[in-house]
């Protein structure tokens, strides 16, 4: 039955589980991890290690070579990942069928977090790393970030730290799901989502600290600080609510994470409207060379793969040299978005309940055609002279959107492993009577807990809407009751 992959509870364990990351969550300092603690140790840890990142032709990047069959862009090793060419076609709209490159990357990656209770709270062993695309270049990572390739040593660097406490059966799974990235520059791309707790000592290496949920959570606020993968990890923590009070914003994000909120849909109907979009969208994937991409929108030169009109994104080389990396100098490509993108996250409260506004989105490297995704995700500036009726629904309010309105507002890194300066704004707003309370056709109003039940299955939430929905916990879990705003 459907409605029961919405019953479940989101965790390996119990409900205990769920409760005890919610003490973490409202915990902002302990003995272990206690105020100023991480500024001082990050100050520390980004000024402790020789970091350079240059642009390089794609033609100077050692080990990499453009294919003589294919024009795919490959590591001599066969590994790692490879750009290639992606032929997609959709149903019509501002356009129904294109031709770009892509990422291939079938290994599944481990984003896995460590935690470990101390005086009664969990703890996360969170770590500063650097990578070569970061707009600021060390950022709050998982305690373990590595692809298959890397854990496996085909870069025949240095072990990756802790990697031993996530072996299979060691210590105890609070979280544990295959969870997609992004699916306009990824080909059908996995990671795997874990956390694990120990009652082992462990030894702490520099760049590592134990931080409590609720400091994470603290650090969004923040721009640029956590990255992605840790983003997408702890959107994965199952969190009950707090016993709802008052009658402000937060209060209502709370009541949205409870049993007994009353949604708007039924769970039922919420994924059987997931699964007609689904079937009622097309979305025909064509691997190609990447040969074949070039010599209309694209072109290829020594420095780079990109589009005439300078529009979304291009293929860049860098080379990279980090103290402190297991591989202490690499060359590598990395996709670079033309402009910064914009996240926003739109939600109203019916009978005092928030209501996030999501839609059926779909993307060029989708596995399942659509997945749910944010009220609004694009470069705006690609919009710039659209055809009228073709701007993403929601852009040109949330532009406007009054500050009053504004509840969450950052920019935020994507994934510095594979993009170079990728951003978003993440925006979370409390829509007004010009947004609808009935959604338009593709989007649907839902509640925290929905989507929350929907977290432990893979292909139900991109990682874009998983990124704003811990923007939204940043919120419920610090916001206060006499918000009434």
């Amino acid at each position: 039955m459907v409605v029961a992959v919405l019953d479940r509870t989101p965790a390996i364990g119990d409900d205990a589980t769920a409760w005890r990351f919610l003490r973490s969550a409202l915990t902002p300092a302990t003995p272990t991890a206690p105020d100023g603690h991480f500024d001082e140790w990050f100050a520390r840890r980004c000024g402790a290690n020789a970091f350079e990142v240059d642009r390089v032709p794609l033609t100077a990047l050692p080990g990499w070579h453009f294919d003589d069959g294919t024009g795919d862009l490959r590591h001599e090793s066969g590994r790692f990942f490879t750009v290639a060419g992606l032929l997609a076609r959709t149903d019509p709209g501002w356009r129904a069928e294109w031709r770009q490159p892509i990422i291939l990357q079938p290994e599944i990656g481990t984003l896995g977090i460590l935690a470990k209770e101390f005086d009664g709270v969990l703890h996360f062993l969170m770590q500063a790393k650097m990578e070569p695309g970061n707009a600021t270049i060390v950022q709050l990572s998982p305690t373990v970030q590595a692809t298959r390739s890397n854990y496996t040593g085909v870069h025949r660097g240095a072990a990756i730290k802790y990697l031993e406490f996530f072996a299979p059966g060691r210590h105890r799974v609070l979280v544990d799901s295959l969870q997609s990235e992004q699916g306009s520059w990824f080909l059908h791309k996995r990671n795997r989502n874990i956390v694990v707790e120990t009652s082992d000592d462990v030894a702490v290496d520099d760049d590592f600290c134990w931080l409590t949920l609720g400091q994470i959570l603290g650090l969004l606020r923040r721009e640029n600080v956590v990255n992605m993968d840790s983003r997408t990890v702890v959107s994965c923590i199952p969190l009950p609510p707090e016993a709802p009070a008052g009658e402000g914003f937060a209060a209502s994000l709370r009541r949205s994470m409870s049993r007994e909120a009353e949604p708007l849909h039924p769970d039922g109907q919420v994924l059987s409207w997931l699964t007609g979009m689904r079937a009622q969208h097309e979305l025909i994937q064509q691997r190609i060379p990447l040969d074949a991409v070039l010599g209309g929108e694209w072109f290829r030169d020594d420095e780079r793969i990109a589009r005439r009109d300078g529009r979304f994104f291009s293929v860049i080389g860098v080379d990279v040299r980090a103290s402190n990396r297991e591989v202490r100098s690499w060359g590598q490509p990395l996709l670079a978005p033309a402009r910064p993108g914009l996240v926003g996250l739109l939600v109203k409260r019916h009978r005092g309940v928030a209501h996030v506004l999501v839609q059926a989105r779909v993307e060029a490297g989708a596995a399942v055609v659509a997945e749910l995704g944010p009220s609004v995700h694009c470069q705006p500036d690609n919009y710039r002279d659209a055809e009228p009726g073709t701007r993403p629904a929601f852009l040109d309010w949330l532009l406007a959107v009054p500050a009053g309105r504004l509840h969450y507002d950052a920019v935020q890194s994507e994934e510095g492993g594979r993009f170079y300066h990728a951003v978003n704004r993440y925006v979370v707003a409390e829509a007004d009577e010009a947004v609808p309370d009935e959604a338009p056709d593709g989007y649907l109003w839902v509640t925290l807990r929905q989507l929350t039940m929907l977290m432990p299955h893979g292909n139900y939430l991109n990682v874009e809407l998983r990124s704003a929905l811990v923007c939204v916990h940043s919120l419920w879990c610090a916001g206060s009751d006499d918000d009434e705003s």
